[in-house]
Formats: C-alpha cells, sequence, structure tokens
C-alpha cells in the first residue's frame, strides 16, 4: 500500500511541477521578437542607468547558448517541439507585480526580449542506497533537478529592467501569491532571496514555497550579462513529493555566465 502511495504522490508532484515550469519539458529556440519597453519604468528598487550594450541578436544569442559540451553534468537538450514553448501569454498572476515571478518560475521570459533561445537541462540521478526499498527506489529516480533555461537579449536598457522589476516583484510578494500557467492555478505561499551568483553585472536568486499538498521549495536564478539576461528556474520532482529542500545546480548558471563572457 506505502508503495502505491509513494508513488500517486510522485506522479501528482510531476504534474504540480510541469505546470510551475509551463507546459514545457524542453524547449527550442523562439524566433527573434520586437523590442519592448522591458516593462513598467517606474518599478523595482535599483538605480542602475540603461546599458549602451546593443542586444545579441538571434543567431548571435544561440551561439551563446549552452550546449551539450559546455555542462559538466547532466544532459542538455537543443531541440524540442514549438509547442512545448511557454509563451508568456499563457501566464497570469492575482497581482501584477508579482507578474514577473510568475513568469520566472513558469519557464518564459520577463519583459519584451528582442530575441530569445530556450534549453532544457536534466540533471544526473543519484544512485540509491544499497537495499533500499522500491519506493526509496522511486523516489531517488525522481530526485533529478530540470531546468529550463531561458536566454534572452533586450533593447534600450530592457536587460536592466527586466532585473528591476524581478526584485521589486519579490520585495512586494514575499508575502505570496497565486498565478495561472496554462489555465492550471498555482499558490506561492513565500518568496525569498538566497544567495546569488557571483559573475554577472547583475544576479538574482529566489526561493517560492509553493502549495503542491504539501509546502515545498521551488528555485530560480536570473543573472544580467550585459544586454542579455538568462532566466533559470529549477524544479526537483522528488522534493515536490516530500516537501525536502534540494541543493540547486549552480553549475548551469556558471557555464552560461562562462559562455557569454
Amino acid at each position: 500500500m506505502r508503495n502505491t502511495v509513494v508513488r500517486r504522490t510522485a506522479l501528482a508532484a510531476s504534474v504540480a511541477a510541469l505546470a510551475l515550469l509551463g507546459t514545457a519539458c524542453g524547449s527550442s529556440p523562439e524566433p527573434a521578437k520586437s523590442a519592448g519597453d522591458g516593462g513598467d519604468k517606474s518599478s523595482g528598487t535599483s538605480g542602475e542607468e540603461k546599458t549602451a550594450v546593443k542586444a545579441l541578436t538571434a543567431a548571435e544569442l544561440e551561439k551563446a547558448a549552452l550546449t551539450q559540451a559546455d555542462v559538466k553534468s547532466g544532459t542538455l537538450d537543443e531541440k524540442v517541439p514549438a509547442k512545448d514553448n511557454l509563451a508568456q501569454e499563457k501566464v497570469t498572476s492575482d497581482k501584477a507585480e508579482c507578474a514577473p515571478l510568475a513568469y520566472l518560475q513558469s519557464g518564459t521570459h520577463v519583459g519584451k526580449p528582442a530575441a530569445t533561445v530556450k534549453r532544457l537541462w536534466k540533471g544526473d540521478a543519484p544512485k540509491p542506497a544499497a537495499g533500499a526499498k522500491d519506493e526509496d527506489q522511486f523516489l531517488a529516480r525522481l530526485n533529478v533537478p530540470q531546468a529550463i533555461l531561458t536566454l534572452a537579449s533586450y533593447e534600450d536598457g530592457g536587460a536592466e529592467q527586466v532585473m528591476k522589476d524581478l526584485n521589486n516583484s519579490v520585495d512586494k510578494c514575499a508575502a505570496g501569491f497565486a498565478f495561472n500557467v496554462t489555465g492550471e492555478k498555482n499558490n506561492a505561499l513565500k518568496v525569498t532571496k538566497t544567495a546569488a551568483p557571483e559573475g554577472a553585472d547583475e544576479a538574482l536568486a529566489v526561493t517560492l514555497i509553493v502549495d503542491a499538498g504539501r509546502k515545498a521549495p521551488m528555485k530560480s536564478v536570473v543573472v544580467r550579462k550585459g544586454s542579455t539576461v538568462l532566466f533559470a528556474p529549477v524544479v526537483n520532482i522528488a522534493s515536490i513529493s516530500t516537501g525536502k529542500d534540494y541543493a540547486y545546480p549552480t553549475e548551469i548558471v556558471e557555464a552560461q555566465l562562462t559562455k557569454l563572457g
């Protein structure tokens, strides 16, 4: 009976995790989009001035994005069906100021980029302990971090505005918010900033405590290098199943920052 319960719980968690990371289990490069203003210019807490750095083109962004050869562990998928790319308009929030966090956690971008490209990275599953019970072996196979990596370039200071908007969202939505992803309602109960990676012009690390039938953490990192932003939300289905914490795979962010130079 316990085996069945564990598997049902994990299946429900899988559905919840995929809803929170959008419909995509992976992503392919998106076509270039028209440059936009990147959101409300009055929001955010940073006083950074707009960058004069030109936005990367779609072709340049594709060259800058990670490939399997760039990562030391896990599997990186560069090509998936276009239907698996979650459009920003498929995500809504109950509070306008929390929308950037909803976009981030759902595996899409913030603001209006000039071009985007996506990747899916899936970590390596740890080996279960010798003699582990069937349910523990099952959970061990689910103990794999998965990230939808969106690399986006922005014109006219849009990259800086993205970071302002996200920081503003964390400050204003710390007590939680609700958001919908392709019609599925999700509840973030708490939002906190955590230690951000180094090596970027700006960086933000965020943990959302979400209601997945239990309180469970979901983690994201956003880094800016010039006019380019990496959005890197990560889910761990075993964590969603159990509510236990998991380590964010910082190596994927470090690899992308290295490639951006």
